[in-house]
Protein backbone atom coordinates (compact mmCIF):
# COMPACT_ATOMS: atom_id res chain seq x y z
CA UNK A 1 0.00 0.00 0.00
CA UNK A 2 1.55 3.02 -1.22
CA UNK A 3 2.14 5.85 1.94
CA UNK A 4 0.24 9.21 1.67
CA UNK A 5 2.02 12.31 1.47
CA UNK A 6 2.46 14.94 3.65
CA UNK A 7 -0.29 17.38 2.82
CA UNK A 8 -1.41 15.09 0.48
CA UNK A 9 -4.88 16.24 1.05
CA UNK A 10 -4.23 19.90 0.21
CA UNK A 11 -2.13 18.87 -2.94
CA UNK A 12 -5.16 17.43 -4.52
CA UNK A 13 -7.21 20.42 -3.92
CA UNK A 14 -8.60 22.02 -7.50
CA UNK A 15 -7.78 26.15 -8.00
CA UNK A 16 -11.46 26.76 -7.42
CA UNK A 17 -11.22 24.92 -3.79
CA UNK A 18 -8.52 27.90 -3.32
CA UNK A 19 -10.98 30.49 -4.02
CA UNK A 20 -13.42 28.07 -1.76
CA UNK A 21 -10.92 28.78 0.93
CA UNK A 22 -10.21 32.10 0.38
CA UNK A 23 -14.49 32.92 1.19
CA UNK A 24 -14.40 31.02 4.60
CA UNK A 25 -11.04 32.76 5.28
CA UNK A 26 -12.85 35.72 4.70
CA UNK A 27 -16.16 34.62 7.00
CA UNK A 28 -13.86 33.56 9.75
CA UNK A 29 -12.05 37.09 9.83
CA UNK A 30 -15.56 38.52 9.87
CA UNK A 31 -16.30 36.84 12.74
CA UNK A 32 -13.46 37.43 14.41
CA UNK A 33 -13.75 41.19 13.84
CA UNK A 34 -17.39 41.04 15.41
CA UNK A 35 -16.27 39.62 18.53
CA UNK A 36 -13.30 42.23 18.49
CA UNK A 37 -15.94 45.21 18.53
CA UNK A 38 -17.56 43.49 21.52
CA UNK A 39 -14.60 43.17 22.98
CA UNK A 40 -13.17 47.11 21.93
CA UNK A 41 -15.74 48.84 21.13
CA UNK A 42 -14.10 50.58 17.75
CA UNK A 43 -16.14 50.88 14.94
CA UNK A 44 -13.98 50.12 12.60
CA UNK A 45 -13.24 46.65 13.27
CA UNK A 46 -17.08 45.87 12.70
CA UNK A 47 -16.69 48.12 9.84
CA UNK A 48 -13.39 45.72 8.75
CA UNK A 49 -15.58 42.86 9.63
CA UNK A 50 -19.03 43.73 7.40
CA UNK A 51 -16.50 44.60 3.83
CA UNK A 52 -15.16 40.90 4.82
CA UNK A 53 -18.58 39.40 3.75
CA UNK A 54 -18.47 41.21 -0.21
CA UNK A 55 -15.15 39.77 -0.62
CA UNK A 56 -16.08 36.17 0.43
CA UNK A 57 -19.13 36.59 -2.20
CA UNK A 58 -16.70 38.03 -4.82
CA UNK A 59 -14.48 34.56 -4.20
CA UNK A 60 -17.86 32.51 -4.19
CA UNK A 61 -18.61 33.43 -7.48
CA UNK A 62 -14.77 33.26 -9.03
CA UNK A 63 -14.60 29.38 -7.43
CA UNK A 64 -17.27 28.82 -9.89
CA UNK A 65 -15.82 30.70 -13.01
CA UNK A 66 -12.97 29.15 -12.20
CA UNK A 67 -14.10 25.44 -11.39
CA UNK A 68 -16.69 25.91 -15.40
CA UNK A 69 -13.24 27.44 -16.81
CA UNK A 70 -10.66 24.55 -16.25
CA UNK A 71 -13.51 22.24 -16.79
CA UNK A 72 -12.73 20.61 -13.20
CA UNK A 73 -15.72 19.68 -10.92
CA UNK A 74 -15.71 17.41 -7.69
CA UNK A 75 -18.11 16.27 -5.33
CA UNK A 76 -15.09 18.01 -2.57
CA UNK A 77 -15.09 21.07 -4.09
CA UNK A 78 -19.41 20.89 -3.84
CA UNK A 79 -18.93 20.26 -0.01
CA UNK A 80 -16.42 22.71 0.32
CA UNK A 81 -18.26 25.49 -1.25
CA UNK A 82 -21.32 25.13 1.19
CA UNK A 83 -19.29 24.65 4.51
CA UNK A 84 -17.91 28.04 3.23
CA UNK A 85 -20.95 29.54 2.49
CA UNK A 86 -22.18 28.48 5.85
CA UNK A 87 -19.52 30.78 7.78
CA UNK A 88 -19.12 33.62 5.46
CA UNK A 89 -23.41 34.03 4.70
CA UNK A 90 -24.63 32.55 7.46
CA UNK A 91 -22.68 32.51 10.96
CA UNK A 92 -20.47 35.60 9.90
CA UNK A 93 -23.56 37.92 9.32
CA UNK A 94 -24.93 36.10 12.67
CA UNK A 95 -22.57 37.39 14.54
CA UNK A 96 -22.44 40.57 13.34
CA UNK A 97 -26.27 41.30 13.58
CA UNK A 98 -25.45 40.24 17.30
CA UNK A 99 -22.43 42.73 17.58
CA UNK A 100 -24.44 45.40 15.63
CA UNK A 101 -26.89 45.28 18.98
CA UNK A 102 -29.55 42.15 18.09
CA UNK A 103 -28.59 41.00 21.47
CA UNK A 104 -32.26 39.99 23.39
CA UNK A 105 -33.59 36.27 23.51
CA UNK A 106 -35.85 36.34 20.85
CA UNK A 107 -32.76 37.95 18.70
CA UNK A 108 -30.89 35.12 19.66
CA UNK A 109 -33.68 32.72 18.55
CA UNK A 110 -34.31 34.49 15.29
CA UNK A 111 -30.65 34.09 14.42
CA UNK A 112 -30.48 31.16 15.12
CA UNK A 113 -33.06 30.31 12.88
CA UNK A 114 -31.53 32.15 10.37
CA UNK A 115 -28.11 29.67 10.38
CA UNK A 116 -30.19 26.69 10.65
CA UNK A 117 -32.59 27.72 7.61
CA UNK A 118 -28.62 28.14 5.57
CA UNK A 119 -27.33 25.06 6.90
CA UNK A 120 -30.52 23.30 5.77
CA UNK A 121 -30.80 25.34 2.55
CA UNK A 122 -27.13 23.61 1.47
CA UNK A 123 -27.54 20.65 2.84
CA UNK A 124 -30.56 19.92 0.73
CA UNK A 125 -28.68 21.78 -2.64
CA UNK A 126 -26.35 19.47 -2.20
CA UNK A 127 -28.43 16.48 -1.79
CA UNK A 128 -30.55 17.78 -4.74
CA UNK A 129 -28.46 19.21 -7.38
CA UNK A 130 -28.35 15.87 -9.12
CA UNK A 131 -32.21 16.00 -9.70
CA UNK A 132 -32.48 19.34 -10.59
CA UNK A 133 -29.60 19.72 -12.91
CA UNK A 134 -30.31 19.38 -16.82
CA UNK A 135 -29.56 17.34 -19.53
CA UNK A 136 -26.28 19.24 -19.93
CA UNK A 137 -25.88 18.65 -15.93
CA UNK A 138 -25.88 21.98 -15.10
CA UNK A 139 -28.58 23.55 -12.40
CA UNK A 140 -30.67 25.39 -13.77
CA UNK A 141 -32.32 26.86 -10.60
CA UNK A 142 -32.49 27.29 -6.75
CA UNK A 143 -34.97 25.92 -4.95
CA UNK A 144 -35.40 29.22 -2.56
CA UNK A 145 -33.10 31.85 -2.38
CA UNK A 146 -29.46 31.11 -2.16
CA UNK A 147 -27.50 31.82 1.58
CA UNK A 148 -24.89 34.59 -0.47
CA UNK A 149 -28.03 36.85 -0.59
CA UNK A 150 -27.58 37.67 3.20
CA UNK A 151 -25.12 40.39 1.52
CA UNK A 152 -28.20 42.43 1.91
CA UNK A 153 -28.54 41.85 5.35
CA UNK A 154 -25.15 42.61 6.01
CA UNK A 155 -25.21 45.90 3.45
CA UNK A 156 -28.45 47.02 5.97
CA UNK A 157 -26.04 46.56 8.89
CA UNK A 158 -23.29 48.20 7.58
CA UNK A 159 -25.35 51.58 6.29
CA UNK A 160 -26.77 51.29 10.43
CA UNK A 161 -23.55 50.69 11.71
CA UNK A 162 -22.03 54.05 9.23
CA UNK A 163 -24.97 56.36 10.81
CA UNK A 164 -24.43 55.59 14.34
CA UNK A 165 -27.55 53.42 14.51
CA UNK A 166 -26.45 50.13 16.43
CA UNK A 167 -26.39 48.68 20.04
CA UNK A 168 -28.91 51.07 21.79
CA UNK A 169 -29.76 53.00 18.92
CA UNK A 170 -30.54 50.45 16.54
CA UNK A 171 -32.94 51.34 13.90
CA UNK A 172 -36.54 50.29 15.13
CA UNK A 173 -35.86 50.47 18.59
CA UNK A 174 -36.72 47.18 20.64
CA UNK A 175 -39.85 45.30 22.44
CA UNK A 176 -40.33 43.52 25.24
CA UNK A 177 -41.99 40.35 24.34
CA UNK A 178 -42.45 38.37 27.75
CA UNK A 179 -39.19 37.84 29.45
CA UNK A 180 -37.10 38.70 26.52
CA UNK A 181 -36.40 41.60 24.01
CA UNK A 182 -36.69 41.52 20.31
CA UNK A 183 -35.33 43.98 18.34
CA UNK A 184 -37.69 44.31 14.92
CA UNK A 185 -35.01 44.66 12.72
CA UNK A 186 -33.94 41.06 13.54
CA UNK A 187 -36.98 39.65 11.07
CA UNK A 188 -35.48 40.11 8.73
CA UNK A 189 -33.25 37.83 9.28
CA UNK A 190 -36.09 35.71 9.65
CA UNK A 191 -37.24 36.98 6.44
CA UNK A 192 -34.47 35.81 4.88
CA UNK A 193 -33.91 32.50 6.67
CA UNK A 194 -37.66 31.28 5.80
CA UNK A 195 -36.80 32.72 1.92
CA UNK A 196 -33.91 30.28 1.79
CA UNK A 197 -35.64 26.65 2.60
CA UNK A 198 -38.77 27.42 0.53
CA UNK A 199 -39.28 24.60 -1.96
CA UNK A 200 -42.14 26.99 -3.63
CA UNK A 201 -39.90 29.57 -4.53
CA UNK A 202 -37.59 28.93 -7.59
CA UNK A 203 -34.64 31.49 -8.59
CA UNK A 204 -33.18 31.21 -11.99
CA UNK A 205 -29.12 29.96 -11.56
CA UNK A 206 -26.71 32.06 -13.76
Amino acid sequence: MPRSRHFSMLREFHLADWFTLANAFCGTGAIFAAMRFLQDGVVRDLMIGMALIPLAFVFDALDGRVARWRKVASTLGRELDSLADVISFGVAPAALAYACGLQGGWDWMVLSYFVACGVSRLARYNVTAEQLAGEEGKVRHFEGTPIPTSLVLVIVLAVAAWQGRIGDAIWLGQWQLGPWELHPLVLMFALSGTLMISKTLRIPKP
